[in-house]
């Protein structure tokens, strides 16, 4: 209140003295009230300021609060997703090692099911007698059988194989290379010439039972080829002895065995499984034996260099004289030491302009091999 709201007070409508300081009194009192008044509206003012700059206060930091909480969750969830795609990587790992190993025991299966037809069949192979020499070696779950080279080797016209008893001599030979052999009043001129072939070291086959072919093992001795092939073709193309029609029987010599193909797939098993069959062969009837017959192929096989160490190749003869008697010249001038020669065991002799082939079988262990 200002002073100039004192000079509105009517001077006539004032009584006494007292009247006036009373007056003077309200007024006082007003003025304190007013004064209270703004007092409380400044500190209301006051408060109130305090308070929104308290409000402001906690609303930047539960911003900077939620902001720092988002950081978080934003990074736990980046984190979670890593670790569902580690998850899921794993799973796809896990899958293709399931389908692995499921591939696996199928190929396993199949193994199993191919050795366990190969067990039915090694208890009904023909019967051969064997002898244990006393020689062992590593492997007792290896399967494997040894093979006998035969080598047909063609030879060229005007050269000669000979064949020493002993490996020195063949060795001496050849160190010399050159040879002049006497015939008669003249003579010629020969060089000695070491054989190689290439042979298989290691043969690996995969084998299957043929499903219209048997192997007929235990035949009689005293009959004749022809007549056991007839006899076997007649009782095994016979229904009421479980057999049918028969394509071919062929005679095996190496193993004494006979191979019978028939014309459907369904004869050859029921044979194998009864196993033994008596043919009548016509003086008396003889227990045969029936075995499945394997069909083969090779998977692996690795070829070696072999030596022949006691043979050598003689070349460079001339046709001068019949053949007869110049193969007799050779053996005998590489009969004698003084020629550097020795015992000969076998000799072939091929002219010119014919042809000839030499077969070579499998020698003593003596030979040597090189990979």
């Amino acid at each position: 209140m200002s002073t100039e709201d004192f000079c509105e007070v009517d001077c006539e409508s004032l009584g006494p003295l007292d009247n006036v300081q009373m007056e003077l009194n309200k007024c006082k009192k007003k003025y304190e009230a007013l004064l209270n008044e703004q007092k409380i509206l400044r500190d209301g003012i006051d408060n109130n300021k305090d308070f929104a700059k308290k409000f402001r206060e906690r609303a930047e930091e539960q911003k900077e609060s939620n902001e720092n909480e988002n950081k978080k969750r934003s990074k736990k969830i980046q984190s979670e997703k890593e670790k569902c795609r580690a998850i899921e990587s794993h799973n796809t790992k896990q899958r293709m090692e399931i389908l692995k190993i499921k591939e696996e025991l199928q190929s396993l299966d199949n193994k199993n099911s191919s050795l366990k037809k190969q067990t039915e069949i090694s208890t009904a192979v023909p019967e051969r007698k064997v002898v244990f020499e006393g020689k062992t070696k590593n492997g007792a779950h290896a399967t494997s059988f040894d093979v006998k080279s035969q080598i047909v080797y063609p030879m060229e016209g005007g050269t000669a194989l000979i064949t020493f008893e002993e490996e020195d001599v063949a060795q001496n030979i050849l160190s010399q290379q050159k040879h002049l052999v006497a015939l008669g009043e003249c003579g010629i001129t020969v060089q000695a010439k070491p054989i190689q072939f290439l042979v298989p070291g290691y043969v690996e086959m995969e084998t299957q039972v043929c499903s219209h072919r048997v192997l007929v093992s235990n035949l009689p001795i005293e009959e004749p080829e022809e007549r056991i092939l007839d006899k076997l073709d007649i009782h095994f193309s016979r229904k009421r002895n479980g057999g049918g029609e028969v394509e071919e029987t062929d005679m095996l010599h190496d193993s004494k065995t006979v191979v019978i193909t028939f014309v459907e797939d369904n004869v050859a098993k029921p044979l194998t499984d009864k196993q033994e069959h008596e043919v009548d062969f016509g003086k008396r009837k003889y227990k045969v034996k029936v075995t499945p017959f394997l069909n083969g192929k090779i998977s692996e096989i690795k070829i070696s260099n072999s030596v022949c160490m006691r043979t050598v190749l003689l070349t460079g003869i001339p046709d001068i004289m019949d053949k007869d008697n110049l193969q007799d010249n050779l053996e005998i001038h590489f009969q004698k030491t003084s020629n550097g020669g020795g015992e000969v065991e076998a000799i072939i002799y091929n002219p010119l302009g014919q042809t000839s082939t030499a077969v070579f079988d499998e020698d003593s262990p003596k030979d040597s091999q090189t990979e």
